[in-house]
């Protein structure tokens, strides 16, 4: 079916809703225990000042989870929301889809951050979350990103379109 009058397109281009960073999780190194933390710092190129991709260039400098995505998981793997700290994520974010800033810039809190691809599941998450646990997080893994802008993130920020 077409869409001879963008509607589709024009639904697409319409973000009205702003999200809430409601966790932050920094993962100092590979395999090392997340830390869970009220607040911290975007860099430029780098990601989130004491996170271990913090010191690399490229896509993942970020990673980002729905809130609403850790219910679906958890029910998939027959337990209760899954601890975020569980998925190896950097933040939270409740209210705004995050899917829906695909090829977007957005801001969370002073940091401006652009979408560069989904976070799809490792191997890691069948054993994290036992079996099943990788496939229960197909399409619900969240999003990665860059930081375009430095700025501080804090729990409560809002998470919304640059427009």
């Amino acid at each position: 079916m077409s869409d001879p009058v963008g509607v589709v397109q024009r639904l697409k281009d319409t973000l009205p809703q702003v999200g809430e960073l409601v966790w932050i999780g920094l993962r100092p190194a590979r395999q090392a225990p997340v830390e869970v933390v009220d607040a911290t710092r975007a860099e430029v190129g780098a990601g989130l000042v004491g996170d271990r991709y913090g010191k690399q260039g490229g896509k993942r400098q970020v990673t980002l989870i729905n809130a609403e995505h850790l219910v679906a998981i958890g029910a998939f793997v027959g337990e209760g929301p899954v601890d975020p700290a569980r998925l190896r994520r950097n933040l939270v974010v409740r209210g705004l889809n995050l899917h829906a800033l695909k090829g977007r810039r957005f801001r969370v809190g002073g940091a401006l951050l652009e979408h560069t691809g989904p976070c799809d599941p490792c191997s890691r998450m069948e054993a994290e979350l036992g079996a099943g646990g990788f496939n229960a997080m197909r399409q619900h893994g969240g999003i990665t990103a860059r930081v375009l802008e430095a700025g501080d993130l804090r729990l409560g920020d809002a998470v919304r379109v640059e427009e």
